[in-house]
């Protein structure tokens, strides 16, 4: 059984000394919180059994630094991989129409976007939206329309036929 009490005792007492640890290990402050604080995690999960070890900091300190070689053993996979293959393609900017959607949709209720982007992205049906989302099939196709509705009033002249069919399956 964890005891959360010891454990918040056993964290503010070694938290300082393991960041400054973490740091000295990975060279990079915000690499070194994300080691900290996986460490940490994983020390929660075992703490009915790490809070009898002889030196639970030490078991910390060992976690660090075994994430730590496992980060620089997959940014030397990376470089590796980087080397033979070269760079990747540089992605194309995003179409003035994409922006335009995207705002548009950011407008908009966030049960609509979700219905939507499930209906046009996914290809679901309303019966299926309706599950997902635990909502009546009404419900559903009162966000779709709605949805519709409003991105054709905020996007008149980027209307896709979809949008303007106001078609629900």
């Amino acid at each position: 059984m964890r005891d959360a009490q010891s454990f918040d005792d056993f964290y503010r007492s070694t938290a300082r000394r393991m960041m400054r640890y973490g740091y000295a290990v990975a060279g990079d402050h915000c690499e070194a919180q994300d080691l900290v604080q996986e460490a940490y995690t994983r020390a929660w999960r075992q703490w009915g059994r790490l809070s009898a070890h002889p030196a639970p900091e030490a078991w910390l300190r060992l976690v660090v630094a075994r994430l730590a070689t496992d980060r620089w053993r997959r940014l030397h996979r990376r470089r590796v991989a980087l080397s033979r293959n070269g760079p990747p393609a540089v992605a194309p900017p995003p179409s003035e129409d994409l922006v335009l959607l995207v705002g548009a949709l950011r407008r908009l209720p966030a049960v609509h976007r979700q219905a939507l982007a499930l209906h046009y992205l996914f290809d679901m049906s309303v019966e299926e939206i309706a599950r997902e989302t635990d909502v009546p099939v009404g419900t559903v196709k009162s966000w779709l329309s709605r949805g519709r509705s409003r991105l054709a009033a905020l996007l008149p002249d980027l209307c896709p036929m979809e949008l303007e069919a106001n078609d629900v399956r």
